[in-house]
C-alpha cells in the first residue's frame, strides 16, 4: 500500500505541474507540427514541372516534324516557330525558352540552356523517340511502303512491363516520419523529470523525514519509479493518440506492439535518470549530463532532420544513439510488419534498464538516507 500510495502522490504532483505537462505535451506536438510542416518538401516523391516553351525552326521537306508539335503540344511542350531576324541561342541562355530545336534534312539539333535541367532532359527524351520513329518509318518505306500506315495506325500494347512495388505507399511523409521521432526524442527527455525523483527529497531537506517514517526505502524507491513510469506512459500515450487523429500521422495497424516498444524506452528513460541522479556528486550534475546525452542522442538519432545512408564514422556515431534503435524499429513495425524488428529495441531498452536500476539500488543500500 505504500508504494502505492508513493506512486500516486508522484502522479498527482506530475499532472499539477504545468511545466512537466508542457515538456511533455505541448512541445512535442507544436514542434511536430512545425517541422512536419516546415520539412515537407523533402520527403516527397514526385517533382513538378511548368509548361516547356521551345523555339524551332523547320527546313525540312517532310511532314512529320509539324504533327509530331501537334501531339506533344498536348502535353504541355508549347512551340514557336522562329523568325529569321530571331537569335534563338541567345534566347535560349537568357532563359526565355527552354530550348531551340533546329530540324533539316540531315537531322535535328537541340539546344538547351542546362543540359542537366529537368526540361532539357524531357525534350531530349521526346525528339529521341521521334527520331527513332522517323528511321523506322523510313525503313519500312524502302522495304514496304504499304505496311506503313498499318505499323503506326494500329493499336498500342502498353502492358509490355509490369511494374509493381513491394511495399506500394509504404513510405514515411514529413508527419508521419516527425510524429515517431519526436515521440521517442520526448520519452527520453523524461530522464531529467526522473532524475529529480530522489534528488529533489535531498534538496528539500524531506529525505530524512522519509527514513524516519515507516516506510522502507525499497518502498519509496520503488514507488517513485513506479510513479515516474505510469505518468510518462500517460503523456506519450496522448502524445500518440494526438498526433493519429489531429494531424493523421500514420502510427499502422499495430498500434499495441508499437505502444510496447515505446513503453520499454520510457522504462529506459527512468531507469537511466534515476541512475545518473545516484552515480552524480551534485545536484545539478545530473540534469547537464542527461541534457548532453540527450541533445547528442536527438542530432544523430535523426529527430531533427532525416538521416539516410550515413557512411564511415558517422554511422557508428548514429548507431550508438538509442533513438535510432527506437525509429528503425517502429518504422520496420509500421511500414514493412517487420514484428522481429521489436526485439533489438526491446532488449536494449531493457538491458539497459536493468543495468541503471542496479546501480541505483546497489547506490541506496550503501547510504544511510535517500
Amino acid at each position: 500500500m505504500n508504494i502505492l500510495n508513493i506512486a500516486w502522490k508522484g502522479i498527482k504532483t506530475d499532472f499539477r505541474n504545468t511545466r512537466t505537462l508542457f515538456f511533455m505535451l505541448a512541445f512535442p506536438i507544436v514542434l511536430m507540427l512545425v517541422l512536419g510542416t516546415a520539412l515537407s518538401n523533402t520527403f516527397t516523391t514526385s517533382l513538378p514541372v511548368d509548361d516547356i516553351d521551345v523555339l524551332y525552326k523547320d527546313t525540312s521537306k517532310g511532314e512529320s516534324f509539324p504533327k509530331f508539335i501537334t501531339e506533344v503540344e498536348k502535353s504541355g511542350i508549347h512551340f514557336k516557330q522562329a523568325t529569321k531576324s530571331t537569335d534563338a541561342q541567345k534566347e535560349v541562355k537568357q532563359n526565355k525558352y527552354d530550348g531551340y530545336v533546329e530540324v533539316t534534312d540531315k537531322g535535328i539539333q537541340l539546344y538547351v540552356n542546362n543540359g542537366s535541367s529537368i526540361e532539357g532532359n524531357i525534350l531530349q527524351g521526346m525528339l529521341t523517340s521521334f527520331v527513332d520513329q522517323y528511321n523506322i518509318a523510313s525503313e519500312i518505306i524502302k522495304v514496304a511502303p504499304e505496311k506503313l500506315e498499318p505499323a503506326f495506325s494500329r493499336e498500342k500494347k502498353d502492358d509490355f512491363i509490369k511494374e509493381t512495388s513491394l511495399l506500394p505507399d509504404k513510405q514515411p511523409g514529413s508527419m508521419d516520419y516527425y510524429a515517431i521521432v519526436i515521440t521517442t526524442m520526448i520519452i527520453l527527455y523524461g530522464a531529467m523529470s526522473s532524475s529529480s525523483l530522489i534528488v529533489s527529497e535531498r534538496v528539500r531537506k524531506t529525505g530524512d523525514r522519509l527514513i524516519a517514517s515507516p516506510v522502507r526505502k525499497g518502498e519509496i524507491f520503488i514507488g517513485k519509479v513506479l510513479g515516474s513510469l505510469v505518468s510518462n506512459s500517460i503523456c506519450i500515450l496522448l502524445v500518440i493518440l494526438f498526433s493519429k487523429l489531429i494531424f493523421k500521422a500514420n502510427w499502422g495497424d499495430h498500434l499495441g506492439l508499437v505502444f510496447l516498444v515505446l513503453l520499454t524506452e520510457v522504462v529506459f528513460a527512468v531507469s537511466m535518470g534515476i541512475g545518473v541522479s545516484f552515480l552524480s556528486k551534485t545536484s545539478a550534475g545530473p540534469t547537464v549530463i542527461i541534457m548532453l546525452f540527450v541533445q547528442l542522442s536527438s542530432f544523430f538519432g535523426g529527430a531533427y532532420f532525416k538521416i539516410d545512408n550515413p557512411q564511415g564514422i558517422f554511422k557508428l556515431i548514429t548507431e550508438l544513439s538509442p533513438l535510432t534503435w527506437m525509429n528503425t524499429a517502429l518504422t520496420k513495425i509500421i511500414y514493412a510488419n517487420d514484428f522481429a524488428a521489436a526485439i533489438p529495441a526491446l532488449s536494449i531498452n531493457l538491458a539497459g534498464a536493468l543495468v541503471f536500476l542496479l546501480v541505483s539500488i546497489i547506490s541506496l543500500q550503501r547510504r544511510e538516507g535517500l
